[in-house]
C-alpha cells in the first residue's frame, strides 16, 4: 500500500495582511475605483468581518505602498491601481519564502543530524527573504536573543514592543517550538529568535531596543 504524501500546510498571514491583499485585489478588479473613499471603520470592518483596528492596520500597509492615500480630515482614498497590481503579483513571492521556512522546520524535526541539508535550506531562505524584503513591507525580520540582550524573561506586553519600536511580533522560535502569533504574555528568553514585521527603521529600533549602543561622553 502506497504511503500518502503529507500535504503542505499553507502558512497563514496575520489577518490585517490578508485584508490588505484582498483590498488590493479588489482595486485591481476595479471593485474599488481610483479616487474612491474607503471607510476603514465601517466599510472594511463590515465587509471583511474584522475589527476597526485590523482594518486600520490593513489601510496603513496600503498607504505605505502608495496604493492608498490618507487625506487629513477627510479619510482614505484609492491612489493607484497599478501599485495594487504590482503588490498582488509580488505577494506570490511571499508564499515561496514561507514554503522554504516550512521545509526548514520539517527538516529539523525529521532529521536533526542532516546539518548540511539544513544549512542549504537556511541559506536559501536568507537569500529569498532579503530579496522579498525590498518588495514587501511585512516579510519578517529576525532578532536573536542572547545573554547580552536587555529585558530577559519579560513578556511582550510588559515590554510595550509595538509602542516602543513599531514592530509587530509574528513568531518566536524557542528551543523546542515555533510559536506563531504569540500572545501578549509570551516571554523572551536567552536562545529565542524573534520574528517581527515592520520597516527597515523598525528593524534598527528593535536591535537598539534589546542591544543599545553605549553612549560616549
Amino acid at each position: 500500500m502506497l504511503e500518502k504524501t503529507p500535504e503542505k500546510k499553507h502558512v497563514t498571514l496575520p489577518r490585517y495582511q490578508q485584508v490588505a491583499i484582498e483590498i488590493a485585489e479588489r482595486i485591481v478588479e476595479n471593485r474599488y475605483k481610483f479616487g474612491e473613499k474607503i471607510h476603514a471603520r465601517s466599510t472594511l470592518a463590515s465587509n471583511f468581518n474584522v475589527s476597526p483596528e485590523t482594518a486600520r492596520k490593513a489601510i496603513n500597509v496600503l498607504v505605505d505602498l502608495e496604493i492608498m492615500e490618507v487625506r487629513h480630515g477627510s479619510g482614505s482614498y484609492v491612489a493607484s491601481r497599478e501599485n495594487a497590481r504590482l503588490f498582488v503579483e509580488k505577494y506570490k513571492n511571499v508564499q515561496s519564502v514561507q514554503e522554504v521556512r516550512q521545509d526548514i522546520m520539517k527538516s529539523v524535526e525529521r532529521q536533526k543530524d542532516e546539518l548540511n541539508h539544513f544549512s542549504s535550506l537556511l541559506k536559501n531562505l536568507v537569500t529569498q527573504t532579503t530579496r522579498v524584503h525590498d518588495m514587501l513591507p511585512f516579510m519578517p525580520y529576525e532578532l536573536k536573543i542572547t545573554e547580552e540582550a536587555l529585558y530577559l524573561e519579560k513578556s511582550i506586553v510588559e515590554l510595550n514592543i509595538w509602542q516602543e519600536t513599531g514592530a509587530t511580533i509574528v513568531a518566536i522560535q524557542t528551543k523546542d517550538e515555533m510559536l506563531i502569533s504569540p500572545g501578549p504574555y509570551a516571554k523572551l528568553s536567552v536562545g529565542n529568535t524573534i520574528y517581527f514585521v515592520g520597516s527597515e527603521l523598525v528593524q534598527q529600533k528593535m536591535s537598539h531596543y534589546f542591544y543599545p549602543e553605549p553612549e560616549f561622553l
